[in-house]
């Protein structure tokens, strides 16, 4: 299939790594985007967004997960600009969350996957992922599955509602809202949370991954013990997790700030380019360095494989020695900070390099990391750009 855009001759692998995906591992439709120094070096998409569509410069997509950064990075603009402490009790913004042993939860438990509350414990009715007040609400009133602050597990679905409530309150705007007003709209963003429904026509919808030989743990817990938080993850979404209801224009409209955002690799690699250069207008140099350090890593309570998180980022992991598909993480250097979306997409900055980067795709792999299509990109940009990787995984500079 014909790749289009740009490359620059310094990233002429990072087009090879592309065209192999398409051609040779099982890439449907997809973009990628490299910006150095501030400027784009790669800007490349190809392959089909649907069936007779081919994907085209302004294709935008589901990117899953990858929406999280894009949440974080709301409340760390607020948090850069005093207006938000993320030491400080979510009560001091949010009084209606300190029940049933949540009162000492704080602000940065909620950005760390520490908050103990990964999953709905009771069923909510159909289409609630589309209702902000009622999620909101449900959470507050929930008790935690873990004392909050005492062991991190990643809340997939949930993490939007709690952190996108502070940023309602602190700010006074919805998340998505916020988002376009703050980030998207400055920065010249094709990066929707909550899409206007003019702009359906040009979404790839999401092919679901072939079943997998061999299910991640988290998945063989879900289906194994019913009354596992893993199950209620899965269980506990009022249908959103259907076949193909996040494809569906209420999925599309509604600011889901966990796992809604719809764009392309432009619009991830653009949100992380003022990163990349130091904070630019979104928030302080000093601001950045708290965002890339390490808030909770090891065993992640949910997913039941190590991660590694900043606060409310992904951080490199290198989980190779496990079976597949556990077997995928996020081999970036530790100066790197983004998030990955299910399926594979990925965005995320290293200030370090001066490299805001951005990949998505609508066929998605069956692993809970980023798969071997996203890692050859990142392998071939940090090759690039001169780096070497080391034998635990980690790119580093020589």
């Amino acid at each position: 299939m014909t790749v289009h855009g740009r490359c620059d001759p310094p990233f002429a692998q990072v087009r090879e790594e592309f065209a192999a995906n398409l051609a040779h591992r099982g890439e449907v439709g997809a973009s990628v985007c490299v910006i150095v120094d501030g400027e784009v070096a790669v800007d490349l998409w190809g392959g089909q967004a649907a069936p007779g569509r081919p994907w085209a410069e302004d294709t935008i997509g589901h990117v899953w997960s990858c929406t999280k950064g894009a949440t974080a990075l709301c409340a760390h603009m607020l948090a850069s600009r005093g207006d938000l402490d993320l030491d400080a009790p979510v009560i001091r913004y949010w009084p209606e969350y300190g029940v049933r042993g949540k009162g000492g939860t704080l602000v940065r438990h909620l950005l760390a996957h520490q908050a103990g509350l990964p999953a709905l414990r009771e069923p909510p009715p159909p289409g609630a992922f589309y209702d902000w007040k009622l999620m909101a609400g449900r959470l507050a009133e929930q008790e935690p599955y873990w004392e909050p602050g005492t062991r991190h597990g990643y809340h997939a679905l949930t993490f939007g509602y709690l952190v996108g409530e502070v940023v309602r309150r602190v700010s006074g705007r919805s998340l998505g809202t916020f988002f376009r007003e703050e980030v998207a709209e400055p920065l010249g963003l094709d990066f929707w949370l909550g899409l206007p429904e003019e702009l359906e026509g040009r979404v790839a919808p999401t092919v679901p991954a072939d079943p997998p030989q061999a299910p991640a743990s988290f998945y063989l817990k879900a289906f194994g013990d019913p009354a596992s938080v893993q199950a209620a993850v899965l269980a506990h979404e009022g249908g959103y997790m259907a076949a193909g209801e996040s494809d569906s224009r209420a999925a599309h409209a509604s600011e889901i700030g966990a796992v809604g955002g719809i764009t392309n690799a432009r619009g991830l690699a653009g949100m992380y380019r003022p990163l990349s250069l130091g904070g630019g207008d979104l928030v302080s140099r000093e601001h950045l360095a708290l965002m890339a350090l390490t808030a909770s890593a090891g065993t992640d309570a949910v997913l039941l494989a190590p991660t590694h998180f900043a606060l409310g980022f992904v951080k490199a992991v290198d989980n190779r020695h496990l079976p597949e598909p556990d077997s995928e993480g996020a081999l970036l250097t530790e100066t790197a900070f983004g998030h990955v979306g299910m399926g594979g997409s990925i965005g995320f900055c290293d200030p370090a390099a001066r490299l805001a980067f951005g990949y998505t795709m609508n066929r998605q792999g069956a692993g809970l990391g980023v798969n071997p299509r996203g890692q050859a990109l990142v392998d071939a940009v940090y090759r690039a750009l001169g780096h070497r990787q080391a034998y635990g995984g980690i790119w580093y500079a020589p």
